[in-house]
């Protein structure tokens, strides 16, 4: 088994991405912030992955083996901070919310990653205020550990259309219905539905990333109509698929 790359101090900056591209797994001694000023960025962990568009950020803490992947052109803005920084107490991935301020902030702070003077110490502390208040947004897609829960979540991920019932996919997958609704909560901490309406949001962040039409958007990831796709959107995201990418 490859050791994943170490960098000792996560690095504040900008990296741009193609679409497609990633940072293969690593780890830092730090924490990190990472968020797309343009374009969708996904982190991933053993324990699942967590999707962030332009109104949302990732909180990856110090020493979490992670690999990042961009959905669309992507700029990759990190924020690094010292593990004595940690705002929201947070122990493990999370996606927090991005006000208007808090994304002008991460924008100026990572543009200017090689100055360091009192403005900069000002607005580092401003950042962190901000955080202070960001809250955490269910965006967050577990993963599996049975190998009965895990073959039916390779089916969805392979097609997010399929509309089978859980008892549906059980019985191709040699499970009742029973136990895997049980192992849904147990090892995902949500219902079967949460899970697949998760999947489902996160592979619509991508597609839009890659401007492909919302109604057949709404197609590809299972809405029976492309009004309950927006409805469930505009929910998740505060604004319409429309207007994702302006």
């Amino acid at each position: 088994m490859s050791i994943p790359r170490h960098d000792p101090r996560a690095p504040t900056g900008i990296r741009p991405l193609a679409a497609g591209a990633g940072i293969d797994a690593h780890w830092h001694d730090d924490h990190q912030i990472v968020y797309a000023g343009r374009g969708v960025l996904s982190v991933r962990t053993d324990a699942g992955s967590w999707v962030a568009p332009a109104t949302r950020a990732i909180w990856v803490p110090a020493r979490t083996v992670h690999e990042h992947r961009a959905h669309g052109t992507t700029d990759l803005h990190i924020v690094g901070l010292p593990v004595t920084d940690n705002p929201l107490r947070l122990e493990a991935p999370a996606v927090l919310a991005v006000s208007p301020l808090l994304r002008e902030l991460i924008l100026a702070y990572t543009r200017a990653a090689d100055t360091q003077n009192a403005e900069r110490r000002r607005m580092r502390a401003v950042l962190l205020d901000q955080l202070r208040h960001s809250p955490q947004q269910p965006l967050h897609l577990p993963e599996a550990r049975d190998p009965r829960l895990a073959a039916i979540c390779a089916l969805l991920r392979e097609d997010p259309a399929d509309n089978r019932t859980l008892a549906e996919l059980g019985a191709a997958t040699g499970a009742s219905d029973r136990t895997l609704s049980r192992l849904c909560r147990a090892e995902l901490g949500m219902t079967f539905p949460q899970w697949r309406t998760q999947l489902r949001l996160q592979r619509a962040l991508f597609l839009l990333a890659e401007d492909v039409p919302v109604t057949a958007v709404a197609h590809r990831c299972g809405w029976a109509s492309t009004s309950a796709f927006i409805d469930v959107f505009r929910t998740a995201f505060g604004h319409t698929p429309g207007a994702h990418n302006r």
